[in-house]
């Protein structure tokens, strides 16, 4: 072998066939290697992002040395070196991205953070729910019991509750925490009858000092499951054991429940969790990005905090998504990136947002010219045309900041960009055939999104 290149060759070759790695991730944080030299005992690569370093160095540095060993047939170091970025990154097209997007799901699992009420984000549509859940944490069994939370998927029961349980353990170790899902529960109990066990189901749930049961409302129309849990609940109760519960109802909407369980449900204290207002939403992905290690300019928070405003888990999810593309794509996180991000989470029932990519590609079909010549410094009458009209069609539609809006179009200042769409705003007014023309535009660009 001539080259360290040819080198690297064999050494990914021998990663699939040992079995070690698989091939998605040898594609997405392997092959993503630049090979340098074999500098004496150090065989050198290069990378774009501390990030994808801490991921090499992390996971695949005793398979790496391994199969350099195999491939060179003496020991060497693995030495990685982080290269600048650019700072006129690539902007990636709509196809680019959606692969990138591919590339993540099939690969990485990025990191989670502890459900603890350090990492609870709290707005005005939680402090209450969260207070009570301190509260139960600090003394179980004593002023709120049961502890009743509801509110719509995604907004942080589950967080809470297992914050509570995470809080005791840490500070009263003694004590026998279980926490589980409805779900579980019912498939223990189940589990216990058919193998003659139940007598273990009652030991383990009838003994508990702190019981959290999430999603209560799967229990609705399964008898077995309401009476056990119902005789669970009354000896622990009485015995003054703390219970936790959530919901996406109230207790009095529970209808396919038993009377007997809503009204005891109902005696304790009951705590609703609402969607998130936008101060809450921002701190949300700031969190989340921090703990991602993740910059994000903050009119991309924004961008995301006014688009994702029903769910905490999409908000993290996106944030997620946005560190993957930072790190894959080489590039920092911008609006672009944030719209390909929110197209895949948004539900049936929110509008899609409609990409700058498909913006600029549409007006350059109209003008004859590229998205390339859109977004360049290039000054003819055609080009110049083209872009103030893009710019105009971007703010239209997507209400872009300004100084995002210059970013998207290679870089330019926030003045530029007033007098771009000032322009045309002009011309409109003046101009049938542009009027004309900008309608059918955005219409086109609408019509296609929708389809």
């Amino acid at each position: 072998m001539n080259s360290f290149s040819e080198v690297f060759e064999s050494v990914k070759a021998y990663c699939i066939e040992v079995g070690k790695v698989n091939e998605v991730a040898l594609k997405t944080w392997i092959a993503s290697l630049e090979p340098v030299e074999i500098d004496g005992k150090n065989a050198v690569f290069k990378v774009q992002s501390e990030f994808q370093k801490t991921i090499v160095i992390t996971n695949y540095d005793d398979i790496l040395k391994e199969a350099l060993k195999a491939v060179l047939g003496f020991e060497v170091d693995i030495v990685i070196n982080v290269v600048s970025i650019t700072s006129n990154p690539k902007v990636l097209t709509d196809d680019e991205l959606e692969e990138k997007h591919a590339e993540l799901e099939k690969s990485y699992e990025f990191a989670e953070y502890d459900y603890t009420f350090d990492t609870f984000i709290e707005g005005r549509s939680n402090e209450f729910a969260l207070a009570a859940c301190k509260a139960v944490a600090k003394n179980c069994g004593a002023d709120y019991n049961p502890l009743f939370i509801y509110g719509p998927s995604g907004l942080g029961k589950t967080h809470l509750i297992t914050a509570i349980a995470n809080e005791v353990r840490k500070n009263r170790p003694s004590y026998n925490v279980v926490y589980v899902t409805s779900e579980v529960f019912g498939s223990e109990l189940i589990s216990a009858i058919n193998n003659k066990g139940i007598s273990d189901f009652h030991e383990k749930y009838r003994n508990a000092d702190l019981l959290l049961i999430d999603d209560i409302q799967f229990f609705a129309n399964k008898e077995r499951m309401q009476e056990e849990f119902f005789h669970t609940f009354y000896k622990l109760h009485s015995e003054g054991k703390q219970i936790v519960i959530t919901s996406d109802k109230p207790p009095k909407e529970l209808v396919t429940l038993e009377e007997r369980l809503r009204t005891r449900f109902e005696g304790g204290l009951i705590a609703d969790i609402s969607a998130p207002d936008f101060e809450t939403r921002i701190a949300i992905i700031k969190r989340k990005a921090e703990l991602l290690d993740l910059t994000i300019p903050s009119e991309v928070a924004e961008f995301m905090a006014n688009r994702l405003k029903s769910n905490i888990r999409q908000l993290e999810g996106a944030v997620k998504k946005l560190k993957a593309l930072n790190h894959l794509a080489g590039s920092p996180p911008s609006i672009s990136m944030a719209q390909s991000v929110i197209r895949d989470i948004l539900t049936d029932d929110q509008p899609i947002p409609i990409t700058v990519e498909k913006i600029i590609s549409e007006v350059s079909t109209v003008y004859g010219v590229s998205p390339d010549d859109i977004r360049s410094n290039k000054r003819s009458s055609q080009i110049s045309n083209a872009r103030k009209v893009a710019i105009y069609v971007v703010r239209e539609i997507t209400q872009m900041p300004l100084a995002s809006i210059g970013t998207e179009f290679g870089g330019r200042d926030h003045s530029t960009i007033v007098y771009a769409v000032n322009n045309v705003a002009n011309g409109l007014k003046k101009d049938a055939n542009l009027n004309t023309l900008v309608s059918d535009l955005i219409k086109n660009i609408k019509d296609k999104n929708k389809a």
